[in-house]
């Protein structure tokens, strides 16, 4: 007698870790899945230990954990789940990563450095991750360090439709940071069907050993400018670029960013900088000590879950989010 084959059924499971649970939260009632159950321990010498309180085998499985400081403790902590799932044997298992660690070590600028996002997207391959996701890498080349399917989402839609809400664009500049913002602040311009400047830092050529100032290129004058980027980190290239595009007359300036890391003196800084309004998205979790009246936080949690929920019926990504992953 021939034995009857048991069903191979897919099923999705929803890990967090400790950084962020809210985020994971808001991503779990959007799929209507519950967060699998996990004792996580961080012992006295702050080694890390992860046990699932369910069976995982054969499971589609998405850790989701948000890298805030203390980064390295975050890292480790995914790392060793996804250790666990692979042991457990989980069947797939996707980092989800909505801010990429390390993402602006991503090539040596001198010699006998490190490429630390390459050697991120390595411990992620070893522990036994199959597939990364992630939200608006620093640079896109990081796609190219991690040995599998690599899903980069957009936060551009979320961005840009609270700004179609809320602004008029017709009388906007998008604003360029700095040179290496220039392809992102282009593709803010084809969303919103507006001008665009750039904001070149350089030297004063007449005094010795000075900052540098600003040149804008660009038409700002009378104008609404959305500065973008795609992080805050310490707010001081950023507020600076602010300080220039008031003083050649712009009538207004507003920021918009994903990353929302907000280090050192960043929350000071934008509360007396000349910004109208800091928009950025939840991709790390900001304490309220850390909020301030001219911020705005919009959630990454539908991006996200749709991303997954794609993912897990073999959709298209892709298609979903307007060719841009």
């Amino acid at each position: 007698m021939t034995g009857l084959k048991r069903p191979n059924v897919k099923h999705l499971m929803l890990f967090s870790g400790r950084a962020y649970p809210e985020l994971a939260g808001e991503v779990a009632r959007m799929l209507d899945v519950e967060i699998v159950p996990t004792r996580a321990i961080s012992y006295a010498n702050s080694e890390i230990y992860v046990r699932f309180e369910e069976s995982v085998r054969g499971c589609d499985a998405y850790v989701l954990q948000s890298h805030a400081a203390p980064v390295n403790e975050w890292i480790m902590e995914q790392l060793i789940m996804v250790d666990a799932l692979k042991r457990a044997s989980a069947k797939r298992i996707t980092v989800v990563a909505p801010f990429y660690p390390y993402a602006r070590q991503d090539k040596k600028h001198r010699g006998r450095e490190p490429i630390s996002a390459r050697l991120v997207a390595d411990l992620f391959k070893t522990a036994g991750a199959n597939r990364l996701m992630s939200v608006d890498l620093h640079a896109a080349q990081i796609q190219g360090f991690f040995d599998g399917p690599v899903d980069h989402l957009w936060a551009l839609p979320v961005l840009s439709d609270y700004i179609l809400t809320k602004y008029d664009t017709s009388e906007m500049t998008v604003v360029s940071p700095d040179a290496g913002r220039v392809r992102l602040a282009d593709m803010w311009t084809d969303k919103l069907d507006c001008r665009l400047a750039i904001i070149h830092k350089r030297r004063d050529p007449n005094v010795a050993n000075t900052v540098a100032v600003h040149e804008v290129v660009g038409d700002v004058e009378g104008k609404v400018c959305l500065l973008v980027d795609d992080m805050i980190d310490t707010a001081g290239t950023i507020c600076q670029a602010a300080e220039a595009l008031r003083a050649r007359g712009a009538k207004a300036v507003i920021a918009a960013a994903t990353h929302a890391v907000l280090s050192g003196p960043a929350v000071d800084r934008l509360k007396a900088s000349a910004f109208e309004e800091v928009i950025v998205t939840n991709t790390l979790p900001i304490p309220e000590e850390r909020r301030f009246e001219s911020l705005t936080v919009l959630s990454i949690a539908p991006l996200i879950a749709r991303a997954i929920r794609e993912v897990f019926e073999d959709g298209s990504v892709t298609g979903l989010f307007g060719g841009q992953s």
